[in-house]
């Protein structure tokens, strides 16, 4: 018998099987333990996913002025519940998961940002080959926290929040702005540039889409599917006249005509029911200037028109809104300023709110005409064609639709005493 075990111990076939079958344990071992890894990896990068987004979902209602609600109910949560209900349509990890929602963040850098909203998610669930030697499953947790950050300077918004084309630059035209451009159109071409146009912008944003294009210039940032931007102008008033609206009847008003001056007394409102049709060399005096039911135009070449610490203001004493005027200066030279203080202090142009939209707005001047200020036309489409040479130093554009031709240069270095300013832009990014 001990001879047979000797001979037994001393024989060496069978080595290799025996050793493979002694590793075994492990080689299956480390398979099963990275497959889990696997699995436990691609859970927390779902999670991660459905983390991030639930968060943008809560900082867009605050946007839209809704509440954030709660997270208690996925499965059967509605848009009451903009994070739970982004969850139950995008958490893809497909276990039960724990959710919490703040607003703003108990922890973190953004606890005092009214606008920021943290999700907090975890998920727990034994694997079969890791929970033959762990006792309790891992659990993995994702955080997210989103709010609303400035997206940049613009000088150019469009109003429009309708899917068609808010901002659009067309034919041969220049635009070369030291400032953004912003559209709250929703459609998926919200800003385009198209024919031989060059626009060259930072950034250019919508609510919708913005086509990519070789007439963007270089430098230009696009920032499609950003958040809708407020209306600069929602709260100014529309203002009373002092005195009695008269025609705009001035025998001189005509080409080659005697210069007209008209100045209106200290703290009048001045009002004229009729159309102001400039002919000749026509000067308006610092101050505020009622258009009750009527309209601007200016089409002779030779004709000039100055006013400087001056608003215009286009509205109706009726009940009729698509009575509210309109402005057509397609001719002529412009030499334009707005008030640098009081209500409309940096407005040059003021069309009120309640117009028919889709009235139509045409400016340009010759080369050496200058328009400073903001021209503001919430409910009207307006067309800019610059001119080269022309100075718009320091000029906002606020309408309905901005369309661009001609060669058109805007930028936005704004004295501090003009009244003038850029708007600042805003977006939902992820800061932590």
């Amino acid at each position: 018998m001990m001879s047979s075990l000797k001979r037994l111990w001393r024989d060496r076939r069978g080595n290799t099987l025996a050793i493979a079958g002694a590793a075994l344990p492990l080689v299956l071992g480390s398979a099963g333990l990275a497959s889990d890894t696997i699995q436990w990896t691609l859970w927390k990068r779902q999670l991660q996913r459905a983390a991030d987004s639930a968060a943008a979902a809560g900082v867009y209602a605050i946007a839209s002025g809704k509440a954030v609600g709660t997270c208690t109910n996925i499965a059967g949560s509605t848009y009451a519940d903009p994070v739970a209900y982004d969850l139950r349509k995008n958490n893809q990890v497909g276990i039960p998961t724990t959710c919490t929602v703040t607003n703003p963040p108990s922890v973190g850098g953004y606890t005092a940002d009214a606008n920021a909203v943290r999700v907090a998610l975890a998920i727990q669930k034994k694997l079969s080959f890791s929970g033959m030697f762990m006792n309790a499953a891992p659990t993995i947790t994702a955080t997210a926290t989103a709010t609303i950050v400035p997206s940049g300077e613009y000088c150019v918004k469009s109003l429009i929040n309708l899917p068609d084309t808010g901002i659009d630059a067309t034919g041969s035209t220049v635009v070369d702005l030291g400032c953004g451009m912003i559209t709250n159109s929703t459609s998926m071409a919200a800003a385009v540039a198209t024919g031989n146009a060059s626009v060259k912008a930072t950034p250019i944003a919508a609510v919708g889409g913005i086509p990519a294009s070789d007439n963007w210039g270089n430098g230009t940032v696009l920032q499609p599917f950003t958040l809708a931007t407020d209306d600069p102008f929602a709260n100014v008033p529309i203002p009373t006249p002092t005195s009695p609206c008269q025609n705009f009847n001035y025998p001189d008003n005509k080409p080659n005509g005697d210069p007209v001056t008209i100045t209106p007394a200290a703290g009048e409102i001045m009002c004229f029911k009729s159309n102001i049709d400039i002919q000749g060399d026509v000067t308006f005096g610092p101050g505020i200037y009622v258009l009750d039911s009527a309209s601007m135009t200016m089409n002779n070449n030779n004709a000039k028109l100055t006013c400087n610490n001056c608003t215009f203001v286009l509205t109706t004493s009726g009940t009729d809104m698509s009575k509210i005027g309109d402005v057509k200066l397609t001719g002529g030279k412009l030499t334009m300023t707005p008030p640098s203080s009081g209500t409309y202090k940096g407005i040059l142009f003021y069309q009120d709110r309640r117009a028919t939209v889709e009235n139509d707005v045409q400016i340009n001047g010759n080369n050496t005409s200058k328009i400073e200020g903001a021209l503001y036309f919430p409910r009207a489409n307006l067309t800019f064609n610059g001119t080269a040479g022309m100075n718009t130093d320091c000029m906002q554009i606020v309408s309905w639709k901005v369309k661009f031709t001609g060669n058109s240069g805007i930028s936005n270095s704004c004295p501090s005493w003009s009244g003038a300013s850029s708007f600042t832009g805003k977006k939902i990014r992820m800061v932590e």
